[in-house]
């Protein structure tokens, strides 16, 4: 791939009660729980000391959140760390990954083939569309469309799914492990030189 990415910091939005029972959640707006609303101040916090760490500023790069409500609260709860952050906008390209009719439906209560669950997926579940939904590469197509219109390094606030697909997409991580991959809530992700590393918020800034 041609395009070079920009340096990024992405958080995912912290834990709602659906993430907790095992719910496909997808583009369903569904609030943060306490749990959740903690991960994202410590990820706030978190962020805060990775910049400071490396000389940088919270105006030192674009801020771009998904507009549902579990990534706004997070977006808010991590911009509480910093004295005047950008404003955060908001970016319909950076919503989760529909999954049509199973929002809503708890992960096992499904049939065999309905919708395979992480863990247990092929490469193929790449290009799998649930009736009424997205695909991965669906959601791919819009993410370099969002991505082709950042001017510089930037931090997002989204979903897992996002960041599934901008591993993927960035640091070519292999398709069958994309899919099957538990994207944290508790980490801050760099990436940078085509590269993620991923920071703990349990723990301090590490190198």
């Amino acid at each position: 791939m041609s395009f070079v990415w920009p340096e990024l910091y992405f958080i995912r939005h912290g834990q709602t009660d659906w993430n907790a029972e095992g719910r496909y959640q997808g583009s369903r707006d569904i609030p943060l729980n306490a749990i959740g609303q903690g991960q994202a101040d410590h990820n706030g916090v978190l962020l805060a000391q990775l910049l400071e760490r490396d000389g940088r500023t919270a105006g030192d790069f674009s801020w771009h959140v998904s507009p549902l409500g579990r990534t706004r609260e997070t977006m808010q709860r991590v911009q509480a760390a910093f004295s005047a952050p950008p404003e955060a906008v908001p970016d319909k390209r950076l919503v989760e990954v529909s999954f049509g009719i199973y929002e809503g439906k708890l992960h096992d209560e499904l049939t065999p083939g309905e919708m395979v669950v992480a863990g247990e997926r092929d490469a193929s579940f790449w290009d799998f569309r649930p009736p009424g939904g997205e695909s991965y590469q669906d959601v791919a197509e819009r993410i370099l469309d969002f991505a082709g219109e950042l001017k510089g390094p930037a931090v997002i606030v989204a979903h897992g799914g996002i960041l599934r697909v901008m591993r993927r997409l960035i640091e070519d991580y292999p398709v069958e492990e994309a899919v099957n991959w538990f994207p944290p809530q508790d980490n801050v992700v760099h990436f940078i030189d085509g590269k993620s590393t991923f920071h703990p918020a349990s723990g301090a800034a590490a190198d």
